[in-house]
């Protein structure tokens, strides 16, 4: 099995050069004291590679930015972070294309009590293949998130729609997921709307049309949804972004949910109500989206 991939990014804020060092994929990256360990102070970004071929790059460098601005850290360096993501991916492909691998991209504020600046590395791995999950419907159960809607915009301190480092709460919800004996999870408001997954966004359909969560409401804006979005519009389906209510899925003629390197997932079952599944339409959004020839 091919070692993941480590890449240390010389200077990861913009202005620097666009250099990385490559150091063994179990190297020490961060001191004791970094802000990601003592703190969880820090951003991410998971670039999907699929057949080989890195997907929605740029999107995820767009996000990466805008995690950086609603921390407060610097901007982050597109070009290190962009040339680092192309080598790593060379470097997985070297043994022969995997179905399914990852990029992680992290930048933290750096270490407590110095003024060295943020610290930044890229970090690539293969991944279980997601083939027979993207067309299995998944089971899922609805969790309170513990706030209504819209106090993304209310509160920014938050961080709603900033992908950070503190991810316990989201693993946190996948775990009770798995206790009440679903697959997955969907984060809710006290006010009965539909947020997003802990690590996935939302797409429900009711009749010819295919409707997401709006991501101004401080949830992320899914690169793969986006895709996905396409691939219904090419179908004839309309496609929206509102407020979706709890209610309203239990009489959904489809439900999925997607992600940057699961891509998509179908969901069959959700607190006890039997969902629609389209098994022709579910295969052609899979297709489409691992064989996009550009990743784009």
């Amino acid at each position: 099995m091919r070692a993941p991939a480590l890449l240390l990014i010389d200077e990861p804020a913009a202005g620097g050069t666009a250099g990385f060092v490559e150091a063994p994929h179990d190297a020490p990256v961060v001191r004791a004291m970094n802000f990601a360990v003592t703190r969880g102070d820090g951003i991410f970004e998971t670039v999907g590679v699929h057949d080989g071929v890195p997907h929605d790059v740029e999107p995820h460098l767009d996000r990466f930015e805008l995690s950086a601005r609603m921390l407060e850290l610097p901007e982050p360096s597109r070009d290190a972070y962009r040339a680092a993501i192309a080598r790593a991916v060379e470097l997985i492909n070297e043994d022969g294309t995997p179905p399914t691998a990852f990029v992680k991209c992290i930048m933290t504020r750096g270490v407590e009590g110095t003024d060295a600046g943020p610290t930044g590395w890229v970090y690539a791995g293969l991944y279980p293949d997601m083939t027979p999950v993207r067309t299995t419907p998944a089971r899922m159960v609805t969790l309170t998130s513990g706030f209504a809607l819209g106090i993304g915009a209310e509160a920014p301190w938050l961080l709603l729609g900033a992908k950070t480092l503190s991810y316990a709460t989201n693993m946190a919800a996948k775990r009770e997921a798995v206790r009440r004996g679903a697959d997955e999870a969907l984060l809710i408001t006290t006010d009965g709307y539909v947020l997003e997954g802990p690590q996935s966004n939302l797409l429900v359909r009711h009749g010819d049309r295919i409707v997401t969560p709006a991501p101004d409401g401080g949830l992320l804006h899914g690169t793969a949804q986006r895709a996905a979005y396409d691939f219904f519009s090419s179908q004839g389906l309309s496609t929206e972004y509102g407020h979706v209510p709890v209610a309203s899925l239990a009489d959904a003629d489809g439900i999925w949910i997607t992600n940057s390197v699961q891509l998509v997932r179908p969901i069959g079952w959700i607190d006890g109500n039997e969902i629609p599944f389209d098994a022709d339409l579910t295969a052609g959004l899979v297709d489409y989206l691992v064989r996009r020839p550009d990743g784009s």
